[in-house]
C-alpha cells in the first residue's frame, strides 16, 4: 500500500500527538535524545558522516530535515523508525540526520531550499549519486514523494555505489557552480544574526537557520544591489509538470502520464517511458529532474534516454523561451517575501469565469485576482493602510492587464520597480472600478 510522504529540509520534528503540547525547542532535544538514544544515525555532524562514509567505503544517506515543520512529519518518521522497506537499504549508508543550514557547505548542498525535508545520496567523496524530494504544492505532496520512491532512489544509488569507477564522470553535473557565499551564514541577509552552528545549550530554534531563509538570502543577494532576480533565482527548481510530464511518486522517473499539446508531448515523450539519463546524468528520482531543469536555460535542448517497452532510446527535450515562467510561486515559502514587497502583504487567488461575471467583469478577463487575505502587522499590512479590501479584484497594476496569476504579478513586480516607487493598482469592488496605488517594498 502507497505510503505517502510530504516533501518540505530543516530544523525539527514531533512524533505524533504526544508531542503536540511541546514548544518547538522541546521538540528539537527531545529529536535529538531519541535519534542519538538509538545509535542508527550520526546527529548534526556531516564531517563525522563524511569520515566514517570514507573509512567503511559505504554510501551516505543525508537527511535534511526542518524538525518545527508539522506538516512534513510522515516520511521522516517512517526513516525515523526504519520503516521494514527502507532498513534494509538504509543499513548499507552512512546515515546523517542535518537538522540545520548553519554552516552548510552550500557548494554541494544545493536544492529547493522551499522544501523541509529532502535527502541527498553521496561518495565519501561528495559526489552526488541523487537528489530526493519534491513539492508543488501547499498540501498535495502525495503527488510527488513515496516511501516506494524513496526505497527505489536508495536502491538506485547502490547501484551507482557498486560501479562508481565507471559512472564518475556522469556524476559531475549533479554538483552546481560556485555559490554567491560559502554556507548560509555568510549571505548579508543572515550575517550576524546567525552563528556557523546552532546554540544548542539554549535557543536552538532561534539560532537555526532555516531552509527557506537561504532562499530568501540569495534573493535578498541579489535584490540588495539593484539587480533584477535572475530566472534562475526567481523560479527555482521548475516542477516536471510544467512541461505537462506528469511522474510517478512511487518510482525513480516513470512518467505516468503526458499532457496533450505540451512540451513534453511534442518532445514525444509516452505514457509508461521510464527515464534514466537526462542531459547525461542518471536519474533516481524526480528531483534529480527538478536539478537539471533548475541549471537548465531558455531555448535548450536536453537529450533524454528513455526506456519504452524494454527498448532503449533517445528523445530530445526542447525547452521554448520562458518556460519556467509557467511555475507556480504561490505554494512556495518563499512567496511571503516577495507579497510583502510587491502587494503590501496582500494574498491573492484565481477567479473563475462564473465569479468575473458576477463582479460585473468579462467572463474571459486576462487578468482577476481576488485579494483573499490581507496582513495585519508591519509592512505586510501595507495594503490594508492603502484601502484595499479582502474581496478585491486586481484587473490591472502597473499598466499591466494581462497578470493572470499571482504568480506573474509577483514575478514581474519584484523586478519592475525598486524599494520606494509607488504602483498604480486598478481593482473592482461592488461593481465598480478604483484606482489604488502600492509602494514596493524592501
Amino acid at each position: 500500500m502507497l505510503r505517502n510522504v510530504c516533501a518540505c529540509v530543516l530544523c525539527v520534528l514531533t512524533f505524533g500527538s504526544l508531542l503536540q503540547a511541546q514548544t518547538r525547542e522541546e521538540k528539537v532535544r527531545r529529536d535529538r535524545e531519541k535519534v542519538e538514544a538509538s545509535g542508527y544515525w550520526i546527529y548534526n555532524d556531516l564531517e563525522r558522516g563524511f569520515q566514517q562514509a570514507r573509512e567503511t567505503k559505504r554510501p551516505m544517506l543525508v537527511v535534511l530535515r526542518c524538525i518545527p515543520c508539522e506538516e512534513c512529519v510522515k516520511l521522516d518518521e517512517e526513516l525515523m523508525e526504519k520503516d521494514p522497506q527502507l532498513k534494509p537499504l538504509m543499513d548499507q549508508f552512512v546515515r546523517v540526520r542535518q537538522i540545520s543550514t548553519n554552516g552548510l557547505d552550500l557548494s554541494l548542498f544545493q536544492y529547493d531550499y522551499d522544501q523541509s525535508f529532502a535527502v541527498f545520496l553521496l561518495n565519501a567523496d561528495r559526489t552526488i549519486y541523487g537528489r530526493f524530494g519534491t513539492r508543488s504544492h501547499h498540501t498535495l505532496w502525495s503527488e510527488d514523494v513515496s516511501i516506494e520512491g524513496l526505497a527505489k532512489a536508495m536502491q538506485g544509488a547502490l547501484e551507482l555505489h557498486a560501479k562508481y569507477d565507471s559512472v564518475k564522470d556522469s556524476l559531475a553535473a549533479k554538483q552546481g557552480p560556485r555559490p554567491d557565499v560559502p554556507s548560509p551564514e555568510k549571505y548579508p541577509l543572515l550575517k550576524g544574526r546567525y552563528q556557523s552552528q546552532i546554540n544548542e545549550k539554549k535557543e536552538v530554534v532561534k539560532s537555526c537557520i532555516h531552509c527557506h531563509q537561504v532562499g530568501d538570502a540569495q534573493r535578498d543577494f541579489y535584490l540588495r544591489q539593484g539587480k533584477p532576480l535572475p530566472e534562475r533565482i526567481l523560479f527555482q527548481y521548475p516542477h516536471p509538470k510544467i512541461l505537462g510530464l506528469i511522474l510517478d511518486p512511487t518510482e525513480k522517473a516513470t512518467v505516468k502520464e503526458v499532457k496533450p499539446d505540451s512540451i513534453a508531448a511534442k518532445s514525444g515523450f509516452q505514457p509508461g517511458d521510464e527515464l534514466l539519463v537526462l542531459a547525461g546524468q542518471p536519474l533516481l528520482s524526480i528531483a534529480d529532474i527538478q536539478w537539471i531543469l533548475h541549471r537548465a536555460e531558455s531555448q535548450d535542448e536536453l537529450t533524454a534516454q528513455i526506456k519504452r517497452k524494454g527498448k532503449k532510446q533517445q528523445l530530445t527535450l526542447a525547452l521554448p523561451s520562458g518556460w519556467k515562467r509557467a511555475d507556480d510561486l504561490s505554494w512556495r515559502v518563499s512567496s511571503w517575501p516577495m507579497r510583502r514587497m510587491v502587494l503590501g502583504g496582500a494574498i491573492l487567488e484565481d477567479t473563475t469565469p462564473e465569479e468575473r461575471t458576477a463582479a460585473g467583469l468579462p467572463a474571459n478577463a486576462s487578468m482577476a485576482l481576488r485579494i483573499r487575505g490581507l496582513g495585519k502587522y508591519g509592512l505586510h499590512a501595507t495594503a490594508r493602510r492603502r484601502g484595499f479590501q479582502e474581496g478585491d479584484i486586481i484587473t490591472g497594476f502597473d499598466g499591466q492587464t494581462n497578470l493572470a496569476r499571482e504568480t506573474d504579478l509577483l514575478a514581474y513586480g519584484v523586478n519592475a520597480h525598486q524599494p520606494g516607487e509607488t504602483v498604480n493598482v486598478t481593482v473592482f469592488r461592488g461593481g465598480k472600478q478604483l484606482k489604488l496605488s502600492l509602494p514596493r517594498q524592501e
